[in-house]
């Protein structure tokens, strides 16, 4: 007995191969938070990616002067699907509306909407009425153009974020025109 206690001892004060076992111990983890490290970096830089995709679209769609038509809803799409790198087309959605405001009732008004994408459906009147929190000031008989991006994004590795969709709102005056019409605009626009 004596033996064993003199061997235990021993082992317990022998200090070879303890970084070799450190080693193994701090590898696993240290590859870990490498691999968290760069998944929480990709989701930023998509999340700016996209933002600035979505800048994109709002500033193209406010520069025009003569209606646009579902083509180019549908070319606005495929723009958004190559700025942001999207793997499917599946994967990306976008909604372009034109919103007015009405001074004598405090409220807003929908133009028109329209989605691409399977993601989305195209506004309603009610779901504008009262987005006094979404949108900026505007006087009486403004327009505006709203472009909504929807991005579905899959961490490249499975440390612990979640798949999510990164959701843009931007909102645009017309630059050279009273407002931006689809498909064809009243007289005198």
């Amino acid at each position: 007995m004596q033996r064993l206690t003199n061997w235990l001892q021993s082992f317990r004060r022998d200090e070879k191969g303890s970084i070799a076992i450190e080693t193994v111990l701090i590898i696993p983890a240290l590859f870990w938070a490498y691999l968290a490290l760069f998944a929480i970096f990709d989701v930023y830089r998509q999340y700016s990616v996209n933002q600035k995709a979505a800048f994109t679209l709002g500033d193209m769609v406010s520069r025009e002067t003569t209606p646009i038509d579902n083509e180019y809803v549908d070319g606005s799409l495929e723009l958004l699907q190559y700025l942001t790198n999207a793997r499917d087309a599946a994967d990306v959605s976008i909604r372009i509306s034109s919103i007015a405001y009405r001074q004598d009732s405090d409220s807003f008004e929908l133009d028109w909407s329209q989605t691409r994408g399977g993601a989305v459906v195209p506004l309603v009147e009610a779901d504008v009425t009262d987005w006094h929190d979404r949108l900026p000031i505007m006087a009486d008989n403004d327009h505006i153009t709203v472009v909504e991006t929807f991005v579905d994004y899959d961490p490249p590795f499975n440390t612990g974020l979640a798949d999510r969709e990164i959701r843009n709102f931007v909102f645009t005056k017309p630059r050279y025109s009273t407002w931006v019409c689809f498909v064809e605009c009243p007289d005198g626009i």
